[in-house]
């Protein structure tokens, strides 16, 4: 009889019982065995769905992810065995981005460092402004330099593309914005001028609220938040509180405004009207950046990166089309809670708030060494990515603010980062003159992407997943690919 008694049957078992990420439960408690992997409750999870297309999952229990087995999970808990376990399955990105691996081109062009870069919404097109006071436009079907837009008179420092694809905002340290188109490389309408000190941040109104793209939103060193009517070439509004200057301004979803400044505070206003609705206090110095949940959703409006093909184009459909596609992705992303707003400081912290709805923090972030430099929720929100001064990335739960790991391999300030569309990877670039891919899963350095000959300022990683940008101080534009 001993011969023939599977060798499964001394193995432990359990009650569990899978949950969502709002804590609703999905069918009743049911036993499993122990060694259980993520493959099986994939399985059985998806069985319990009901979903014509299983979707990939992620299984958490007590905020630890199930990576081998329950069994390697449970090692350093203590579990009541008694009770029923619940997991936590979290639905994940359903294409992946890969990993870029090499430099493809690298665009001479700029006669001065390169102070920013960003692909549109789909990917289609990638701008970068620069201290030799142009913006450029490249062509990444050849990975040629396309458009160089000549205007401003001082360094370029901010830009922005609206939510549309269809024009690209550029603000100077002579205070000083231009619009410009990307299909030509011509300005747009006339220059934007009002501030009396150089232009920080630009933020373009959501494309699920204003299908025409019509609005900006645009923060300065002279500590005023303007609202330029861009159809019309003039200022709409001119949002002042700020006791020094404004460092960044996020334009979300909901109809709110939010601008942080060197006054270290951050403060809330009413879009359509201008009205100031809080003020965040916390922060013991300046305030430099700021990421809000829904960033992504916002940033790439129309545009599912699941869709995306080989060859990136605007996304086609009238302006109703485009703005319930966005307002759809929008509420997928949102939730059912209200965005959420991280903040950096030159005090070392970061601050997570749900400015919609209180102005007390949820969570002082500590851990950070010295100044932060940007901080970013990944594009599914679970994720915020922190980039120091103190040559680490520190990654956090997007829910809690709890720290979750620091990435570390840079040697030197570690300036800009960006997601991957899928959430999984996180590019770094630093001071130290590399490039740095991570994998978020595993929280390792998956990529080391040496080339540049100095400090990397501007990375961007480009929505449709296929390629990296990056431009610093030796004038260089590079493009990256897997």
């Amino acid at each position: 009889m001993a011969a023939n008694m599977s060798p499964d049957e001394d193995v432990q078992r359990l009650l569990i019982q899978f949950r969502d990420e709002a804590g609703e439960s999905l069918g009743s408690p049911f036993d499993v065995p122990v060694t259980i992997t993520p493959d099986k409750l994939q399985l059985v999870c998806n069985a319990l769905l009901q979903k014509d297309e299983p979707v990939p999952l992620a299984f958490f229990v007590h905020d630890a992810e199930i990576v081998v087995s329950l069994e390697k999970t449970l090692a350093g808990q203590n579990v009541e065995t008694e009770k029923v376990l619940d997991i936590i399955y979290q639905p994940q990105a359903v294409f992946r981005v890969r990993a870029v691996t090499r430099c493809t081109s690298s665009l001479e062009g700029h006669t001065e460092a390169v102070i920013s870069v960003a692909f549109s919404p789909t990917g289609k097109y990638l701008a970068s402004g620069s201290g030799d006071t142009t913006v450029r436009f490249w062509d990444l079907s050849t990975e040629t330099p396309q458009f160089t837009a000549k205007g401003h008179r001082h360094w370029v420092l901010s830009i922005a593309w609206s939510p549309d694809g269809k024009k690209l905002a550029s603000g100077c340290k002579n205070s000083q914005i231009f619009l410009w188109d990307p299909a030509t490389g011509n300005q747009i309408g006339r220059v934007l001028t009002g501030h009396s000190k150089w232009i920080t941040c630009l933020c373009w109104e959501p494309l699920h609220i204003n299908p025409e793209c019509r609005y900006l939103a645009s923060a300065s060193k002279d500590g005023s938040i303007r609202i330029w009517d861009t159809l019309m070439g003039r200022c709409d509004k001119i949002l002042t509180s700020h006791t020094q200057s404004v460092t960044c301004v996020k334009w979300g979803g909901d109809g709110l405004l939010y601008s942080s400044s060197q006054d270290r505070t951050i403060k809330v206003w009413r879009s359509q009207d201008g009205v100031l609705c809080r003020t965040l206090q916390g922060h013991a110095h300046w305030v430099n950046t700021m990421a809000l949940s829904t960033d992504y959703v916002l940033r790439t409006g129309a545009f599912e990166p699941a869709e995306a093909t080989i060859n990136p184009q605007d996304v086609s459909g009238s302006l109703a089309e485009l703005k319930d596609k966005a307002q759809q992705r929008y509420n997928q992303v949102r939730g059912q809670e209200p965005e959420r707003l991280v903040s950096g400081s030159d005090d070392f912290t970061l601050f997570l708030w749900r400015p919609a709805e209180d102005k007390k923090p949820l969570e002082r972030m500590t851990g950070h060494q010295a100044l932060i430099n940007q901080v970013l929720f990944s594009p599914d929100t679970r994720i915020i990515a922190s980039a120091s001064f103190d040559k680490s990335i520190k990654l956090w739960d997007g829910r809690t603010g709890k720290y979750l790991t620091s990435l570390r391999g840079h040697v030197s300030a570690v300036y800009q980062i960006a997601w991957s569309a899928d959430s999984r990877l996180l590019v770094s670039g630093s001071s130290d003159s590399t490039l740095k891919v991570w994998d978020a899963k595993t929280k390792k350095l998956a990529i080391d992407l040496p080339g540049h000959a100095d400090e990397v300022y501007a990375t961007d990683w480009s929505p449709d997943g296929q390629r990296v940008a990056s431009g610093g101080k030796d004038k260089c534009l590079r493009i990256w690919r897997r």
